[in-house]
């Protein structure tokens, strides 16, 4: 197991992404904090996990509230003395262009998706710094690297994780850890309720990814744990400020 004794941290892990990324930790020896708000989600991911073998702890706070993220993350340090992954995931998606978008929600967007990342990455590379070693996970997304139709919320702040992502790679490097990101594609999960939503349904976004996506379908969340797996490993350990981009080829045409 190639993550064997690690203690990982994922947020948003009550579903999607996060809960498949989570699972592969945890299968691969991690012991793994799955971090969400929603309780009976973070739950159950804890359940799978350990029904499939694995270990983890469900943490229940928004990231968002500075406070309970630091005593959260503070927490974890007490129980286990260490961190040495940290997986960014947490995010939400907002629709509408530069004329109506809401404010409240283009606001929402960059706490959740930048400024809770910034924090949390803030709180973990003291301890990381100290035993020499660490992994920060940020995930991005394609709309981080192409342009997509009236999200603009969305695509600057996942433009934003990049350059975060970039800047924390080159300042922490020499004390051992390692900052890249993940930018999935289309991946069939509920996260993406506001995008159907203003395409006009499931049937349009069906057509649209048929349409854009050179391998034309969506991807399942399991072929987006493996490249989450692979940068959070030692499998990937002479790479940092990188960005992984797994979309099905929509950002090359």
């Amino acid at each position: 197991m190639i993550l064997k004794d690690r203690v990982a941290i994922v947020t948003g892990a009550g579903s999607g992404i996060g809960r498949a990324g989570a699972e592969i930790m945890a299968r691969e020896g991690a012991l793994v904090c799955v971090l969400d708000r929603d309780s009976a989600a973070a739950t159950q991911t804890v359940h799978l996990i350990a029904d499939a073998g694995g270990e983890a702890e469900a943490l229940v706070l928004d990231v968002t509230d500075d406070a309970a993220l630091e005593a959260g993350i503070g927490s974890i340090l007490s129980r286990h003395g260490r961190i040495d992954i940290l997986h960014n995931h947490a995010g939400a998606q907002v629709s509408g262009d530069l004329e109506h978008v809401e404010v409240a929600g283009f606001d929402r967007s960059w706490e959740l998706n930048v400024r809770a990342h910034f924090l949390a990455s803030r709180l973990v590379v003291p301890a990381m710094r100290a035993q020499g070693s660490g992994v920060i996970l940020n995930t991005s997304s394609s709309s981080g690297v192409i342009y997509d139709r009236e999200m603009i919320a969305y695509t600057t702040t996942k433009h934003a994780v990049i350059a975060m992502t970039r800047q924390m790679a080159g300042d922490y490097a020499r004390y051992g850890i390692r900052v890249n990101a993940l930018c999935p594609g289309w991946v069939d999960t509920p996260f993406n309720a506001p995008f159907i939503a203003q395409m006009g349904g499931r049937s349009e976004i069906e057509t649209y990814i048929r349409n854009k996506v050179p391998m034309g379908r969506w991807a399942d969340v399991c072929e987006i744990a493996e490249p989450i797996l692979f940068l959070v490993s030692d499998r990937s350990s002479y790479m940092t400020g990188q960005i992984l981009v797994v979309d099905g080829g929509e950002s090359i045409v």
